[in-house]
């Protein structure tokens, strides 16, 4: 069996790969099963080498039926992988996103929000899709404003209820639903159930999630699964720019 310079870097490039997906799910049972296909696979490799082929072809069919079961059973594990992928550097120099030019309007909203103590949820998209989410509000394709998102939130709006989506300058739809984390408590805290839709959200696709409390008024941002409670109104510009910006 003659080993070439394509061969090398091919199995370095499979070797680097089942690297990084250990990696990103070590701490879950997922790797378990993980290992398991990595077996598979080396067995066929060495069954198809030798030549014992009735041997590899059974092999091959159970790595297929494996491979199928990692999906199924482990779709929360690689919903969290690609979220990874979508969040990385070099996903994102594809994505240009103008973000930062409706900042300053999403916060003089949010300051004025947290002064009357009007709950408010929104949404600003990053590098996934959120039709789904989006197809449960109603459209509205309106760019940025302060004066926009207080009437939206206005108590008295029908509109109030749910999140805004907002996609670069635009507020894409109004009273969106979001699906709810199944966490009721973050680090001893309990969660209200606007603050488990922003986790449920951010949660299962990448997107960074601002609420404001009704209760007390106070702001926090939930991104990847995790919540970043009680921020400073002077602070909230630059945590905004920090997360939303292209080199991310």
């Amino acid at each position: 069996m003659s080993v070439t310079f394509i061969d090398v870097l091919d199995i370095t490039l499979v070797a680097i790969l089942f690297f990084w997906l250990y990696r990103a799910m070590k701490d879950t049972i997922a790797v378990q099963i993980l290992f398991g296909l990595v077996i598979l696979i080396g067995l066929s490799f060495i069954t198809e080498t030798v030549g014992l082929r009735s041997i590899n072809w059974i092999m091959k069919i159970i790595s297929d039926i494996w491979l199928l079961a990692f999906i199924i059973l482990f779709q929360p594990e690689l919903r969290k992988l690609l979220l990874l992928i979508t969040r990385s550097r070099l996903f994102r120099l594809f994505i240009r996103s103008k973000i930062s030019e409706t900042l300053d309007e999403v916060v003089e909203a949010v300051a004025d929000m947290s002064d009357k103590h009007t709950g408010a949820l929104i949404v600003f998209t990053r590098s996934q899709n959120v039709k789904m989410t989006l197809d449960t509000g109603i459209p509205i394709r309106a760019v940025v404003s302060k004066e926009l998102l207080v009437s939206i939130f206005n108590t008295k709006s029908p509109l109030h209820d749910g999140a805004v989506i907002i996609d670069n300058q635009m507020i894409n739809a109004a009273r969106c639903i979001l699906p709810l984390s199944l966490n009721t408590k973050f680090k001893g805290k309990n969660l209200g159930t606007r603050h488990r839709a922003a986790l449920g959200l951010s949660e299962q696709v990448d997107a960074v999630v601002l609420v404001v409390s009704e209760e007390t008024g106070s702001i926090s941002i939930a991104e990847s699964g995790e919540f970043t409670l009680n921020i400073q109104r002077e602070h909230l510009l630059a945590v905004l720019n920090s997360r939303l910006s292209d080199t991310g």
